[in-house]
């Protein structure tokens, strides 16, 4: 039986991993989180060890063990966030802190989440070699995240360290995320409640909406890398609002226009768009939702899921 480490697996993706990692690996899983952000009820009838703790120490070295692999997903998310050395610490030198711990435990894969924030507002279709131009602070810590993690497998070349750089997830177990959570999640609840969908004006923003079931094929896939790397993760297929207001009111059976407002941010990334070139080449990682279909989905799992 095959032995996982998931940091940050009380959280949106890492929970999601954590639970496919038991069901369908059948793997002994173990989650570390210090439960800041991440929220007990994603773990609900989880069957593997959970330890709390904080990135940043070294208490859960030996609790944790000798693993096979780590999925490090525990970070600061949350854009909003302007503690410069605060989103640093936990996400550069938490980063640094697991890889002393694949090093002194043996370990030889690790995957870890980096983020399309590190594009900003960069050329689309975002491919992997072109020089990251975060503009928040976020962003920036996954580049240097990134730099970290070739730095760390050029030292170290019987290790495989794989970054995986998220575009817009959606999906279930994000109902504790708070603002960070997807425009799927909030605008489903103001049409829940029978209001009309706010978005800015005039909803022709576009994302790369990536559906977490695709995501978490993509952390699988990792697993059988043949070489360090970092690919982009994302349907590779943008849509914009106002289709995802379109989908959402398929999946509802409801009619609800939008309601148009003007967007407050001076930053404001206009359109994402994941290359999957790399991603195809390195992790035959290939995305099986649509926006529609994921959408409807993910309206399913809401609509059986006590918050």
């Amino acid at each position: 039986m095959k032995k996982y480490l998931v940091t940050g697996g009380a959280g949106f993706i890492g929970s999601n991993l954590a639970f496919t990692l038991c069901e369908e690996r059948k793997a002994k899983v173990t989650v570390l989180d210090n439960f800041s952000s991440g929220n007990y009820k994603t773990l609900l009838g989880f069957t593997g060890d959970i330890i709390a703790d904080d990135i940043l120490s070294r208490a859960w070295f030996d609790k944790a063990g000798p693993v096979d692999a780590i999925f490090h997903e525990a970070a600061i998310t949350d854009t909003t966030v302007h503690d410069q050395r605060r989103m640093m610490e936990v996400n550069v030198d938490g980063f640094r802190n697991v890889l002393d711990f694949a090093l002194k435990s043996g370990v030889k894969r690790v995957v870890y989440a980096s983020s399309a924030a590190v594009y900003g507002n960069g050329a689309t279709p975002m491919r992997e070699e072109q020089p990251p131009t975060p503009e928040n602070v976020y962003g920036f810590s996954k580049a240097i995240m990134d730099n970290t993690a070739r730095e760390f497998a050029a030292a170290h070349p019987d290790m495989t360290l794989v970054g995986l750089r998220y575009f817009n997830v959606y999906g279930p177990r994000e109902y504790y995320k708070g603002n960070p959570a997807s425009m799927m999640f909030h605008l489903y609840n103001q049409m829940k409640a029978g209001k009309p969908p706010r978005i800015f004006k005039f909803g022709e923003q576009v994302r790369d909406f990536v559906y977490v079931k695709d995501i978490v094929r993509g952390n699988l896939n990792a697993l059988d890398a043949q070489k360090s790397c970092v690919c982009n993760l994302g349907s590779g297929k943008p849509g914009n609002f106002n289709e995802v207001v379109e989908a959402l009111n398929k999946a509802m059976g409801l009619d609800l226009a939008p309601e148009y407002f003007d967007n407050p941010y001076a930053f404001y990334q206009n359109k994402t768009q994941a290359d999957l070139r790399q991603a195809k080449a390195l992790l035959n990682y290939r995305p099986e939702w649509n926006l529609s279909d994921g959408i409807a989905d993910y309206v399913k799992a809401l609509e059986h899921t006590k918050i």
